[in-house]
């Protein structure tokens, strides 16, 4: 099938939204921590991201739909969104995998897995 206009735009500010280190970093972690999350303090104690500076990373992500946040009391709780990185990832599989095999698709599994 192919993707939408809107779609192209969405899955290009996801890829965006994930374009500086930092916040590679933090999808990273998330992901390591899926799929309970993670609270900002130690978020930001691992990465050694200042507060300040980790509210406009997470809030960026969320923004795109790469991250979810839940109150638990006083306590924000990040985690990866799942289903939006499926679409994500899907949308590149179609392209690279299915359609011409510019990527073998077990290159991919292997090298991840």
């Amino acid at each position: 099938m192919t993707p939408t206009e809107d779609q192209i735009t969405r899955f290009a500010d996801m890829f965006s939204a994930m374009g500086t280190a930092p916040r590679l970093r933090i999808m990273r972690l998330l992901l390591a921590a899926h799929p309970g999350g993670m609270v900002v303090g130690d978020i930001g104690q691992e990465l050694g991201i200042a507060a300040s500076t980790l509210s406009h990373h997470l809030e960026k992500l969320k923004n795109e739909g790469l991250v979810r946040v839940r109150r638990d009391g006083t306590f924000l709780w990040y985690s990866a969104n799942a289903d939006g990185l499926r679409e994500l990832l899907g949308f590149l599989y179609a392209e690279c995998c299915t359609r011409n095999q510019a990527v073998e698709p077990h290159t991919i599994t292997n090298l991840c897995c």
